[in-house]
């Protein structure tokens, strides 16, 4: 966001507390993309804002309710305020319990058993989500937009275009089965806290095999986990 956004969210954030009878009167950036992640005190809640109809708020919130009820080791919401997305001044603004922080580092083995029991319990959620190849369609028009790609060079783009087509065969091809997923379990999406390992952003949830998320951690993760189909490394 940028810095006037920044602000606004901020305030946001710190009303919408105010209104639940949370104390908060300052607010520290956790981290600033498309949403920010704040951490309010004195009432010490974890707020995740976005502008609204930017985000997927309402389905990252009944997706980690879900989740927790099935044992899955995410981040939950804050018990102390109804479980929902709040609207302020634009901003779609929601709640989670904040934990600080154990270890700058999450041991690959630790990391590796969470992300699996993650995997175990997202197989008894039944939730609408978009096929992992959907990102390979994504940067297909990319790449066949010259508006969208105005820098790429048209032999640049010719390859592109036959290289993700190739990959779309290949993915298809190994007919691998597909469960829910977190998405983008890297690390910067994985909390280390005095209960374990928990996964955070869940807006990225997407339907594919486990080895798509195991792309995403750490390699020395990658040993830990089991029963990986090593084809797709």
């Amino acid at each position: 966001m940028e810095q006037t956004d920044v602000t606004r969210a901020i305030a946001a954030a710190i009303s919408v507390a105010a209104s639940l009878d949370l104390p908060a009167n300052d607010a520290t950036v956790l981290h600033n993309s498309n949403k920010l992640a704040l951490r309010l005190t004195p009432c010490g809640v974890f707020a995740r804002v976005a502008p609204v109809g930017e985000e997927v708020a309402q389905f990252e919130v009944e997706l980690a309710q879900r989740l927790v009820e099935v044992g899955c080791p995410v981040c939950p919401l804050e018990p102390r305020a109804d479980r929902r997305v709040y609207t302020c001044d634009g901003f779609a603004v929601t709640l989670w319990t904040y934990y600080e922080p154990v270890t700058p580092h999450i041991a690959p083995v630790d990391y590796a058993k969470a992300l699996e029991q993650l995997h175990v319990g997202m197989r008894e959620v039944d939730v609408p989500s978009p096929r992992f190849t959907d990102r390979i369609t994504e940067a297909e028009e990319v790449v066949a937009s010259r508006d969208r790609s105005p820098g790429l060079a048209d032999q640049d783009r010719v390859f592109l275009s036959r290289r993700l087509a190739s990959l779309r065969r290949a993915i298809d091809d190994r007919g691998a089965v597909e469960q829910l997923l977190h998405g983008e379990p890297h690390p910067g999406n994985v909390l280390s806290t005095k209960n374990g390992p928990l996964f955070i952003d869940l807006e990225t949830c997407c339907r594919g095999p486990v080895e798509f998320d195991v792309a995403h951690v750490p390699e020395a993760v990658c040993a830990h986990y089991p029963n990986l189909d090593q084809g797709w490394w």
